[in-house]
């Protein structure tokens, strides 16, 4: 009964099919990359998963799922050639924006300040962005045309998993900076820096 409850919704309601599917599936990304790290369930950064599973039903899924019907909207035929231009078009337009908002959103939501959120967004975009620019036409142009319109969002999650694993690994790697004290003081102070030199030479 409760599950044809639930398909009755999801199906009027089609955004409710990603948001359920990320928040499992950004979790659980989360958890790979902490098993990749070395952790198991006894020592898992749970509020880390709790923080990718907010993250991914209530930000994430949302925008994927209003490009993706913008997108059908532009495009809908479901030949190769549109998909492709489907899956491009969200590398220009889509994705530089979600990877952006995903360093600086799960920075806020580490109560970082805004300008430590601004700042690993600015320094790890570049690197992120290459990455995506390979993986993720592939997989929409499948998704685009493949996959049912209806369908889209939820198997976009399941390659997102893939993704989000990733994403997890670059959210968790600090600037070589931060592994150096002496660095980040002096990239931050070099006046100081400076005078001891003067210093040390006289």
């Amino acid at each position: 009964m409760w599950w044809r409850f639930i398909s009755e919704i999801t199906n009027e309601y089609k955004i409710l099919r990603g948001m359920i599917s990320y928040s499992a599936l950004w979790p659980l990304g989360c958890i790979l990359q902490q098993t990749f790290e070395g952790k198991r369930w006894h020592n898992y950064d749970w509020q880390r998963c709790l923080r990718y599973s907010l993250y991914g039903t209530f930000v994430s899924a949302p925008m994927l799922y209003t490009w993706m019907r913008v997108a059908n909207i532009m495009w809908p035929r479901t030949d190769f050639r549109s998909s492709l231009a489907k899956a491009f078009t969200e590398q220009a337009a889509y994705d530089p924006f979600a990877i952006v908002f995903f360093f600086y959103g799960m920075s806020i939501l580490e109560r970082k300040s805004q300008h430590q959120a601004a700042e690993e967004a600015q320094s790890k975009f570049w690197d992120t962005y290459k990455v995506g620019f390979f993986y993720w036409p592939c997989v929409q142009t499948f998704n685009f045309s493949m996959v049912p319109p209806k369908n889209q969002i939820v198997v976009a999650g399941f390659f997102s998993l893939i993704w989000t694993t990733f994403l997890a690994y670059v959210k968790t790697m600090a600037k070589k900076e931060e592994h150096h004290p002496m660095a980040h003081h002096v990239a931050h102070h070099p006046q100081e820096w400076n005078g001891s030199k003067q210093l040390v030479s006289k």
